[in-house]
């Protein structure tokens, strides 16, 4: 039940992140939930390493949005859609 929570959990926060972020995102819903995932572990690692939060400690709603966002920039620039 654990996984189910983190892929809603996961959804939610990726969808968030695609709506705050401009520009056009092609990603259907599986990959805006590992969008949302992903920002969470990343939110998690760096906020566990500037000593925010305890170690096994989840990172917040916030945080998560942050970290998915800047994951789908750097995808963003990685894709090449940053160009002019």
């Amino acid at each position: 039940m654990h996984y189910v929570w983190m892929a809603i959990v996961g959804l939610i926060v990726g969808a968030i992140a695609r709506f705050v972020t401009p520009g056009e995102q092609k990603m259907g819903w599986i990959m805006t939930s590992v969008l949302g995932i992903a920002g969470s572990l990343v939110a998690g690692i760096i906020g566990q390493a500037v000593h925010w939060y305890e170690p096994g400690q989840p990172a917040g709603w916030i945080a998560s949005v942050v970290g998915a966002v800047v994951l789908l920039f750097i995808y963003d620039r990685l894709r090449g859609g940053g160009r002019s």
